[in-house]
C-alpha cells in the first residue's frame, strides 16, 4: 500500500508525492498517518507537517491551519492537506518571519479581536521550523 500526500493551498500545490508517514498538528493534538490508514477528517493547527519519505529523508512543512482529508482507493491512500498558506522548510523567509513576529507583538496590545496572537503563531511557527 502506499501513501499519497498532496499539500495544497488556493494559489499553488505546494507538495505531492509518496511518504512513508505524515504527522500533522491538529487543533486536539497530532496525529499521524499511513497508508491504510481509516478516513479522516482533521482540522488543522497553525505548526508544522513531518513527512517521512520512501528513501529515509524528512521533509518538513509550515501550514496557517486548514483541514487534513485522508481516503483510501484501491489500494493507495490519500493524505490532502488543505490550507489558506503553506510553506516548506526550504522557502520559509526567516528574516520577514521575524520582521512580521515583531510587528504583530508591537500591535498586539491594540488587538481586540485576536488576530495578533494567530499572526504571530505564524511567525513562530516558521521561525521554529527554519531556525
Amino acid at each position: 500500500m502506499a501513501l499519497e500526500v498532496h499539500i495544497v493551498t488556493p494559489e499553488r500545490e505546494v507538495w505531492a508525492g509518496q511518504a512513508e508517514e505524515l504527522i500533522a498538528r491538529g487543533v486536539d493534538g497530532e496525529v499521524g498517518i499511513l497508508a491504510g490508514h481509516a478516513p479522516l477528517l482533521v482540522q488543522l493547527a497553525i505548526g508544522r507537517l513531518r513527512m517521512l519519505q520512501p528513501d529515509g529523508s524528512r521533509l518538513a512543512a509550515v501550514v496557517d491551519g486548514g483541514f487534513l482529508h485522508v481516503a483510501s482507493h484501491e489500494g493507495v491512500t490519500r493524505a490532502d492537506v488543505l490550507a489558506s498558506h503553506a510553506e516548506l522548510a526550504h522557502e520559509i523567509d526567516v528574516l520577514a518571519a521575524r520582521r512580521r513576529l515583531e510587528e504583530w507583538e508591537n500591535r498586539s496590545q491594540e488587538d481586540a479581536n485576536g488576530v495578533a496572537k494567530a499572526e504571530i503563531a505564524k511567525a513562530m511557527a516558521r521561525i521554529n521550523l527554519a531556525g
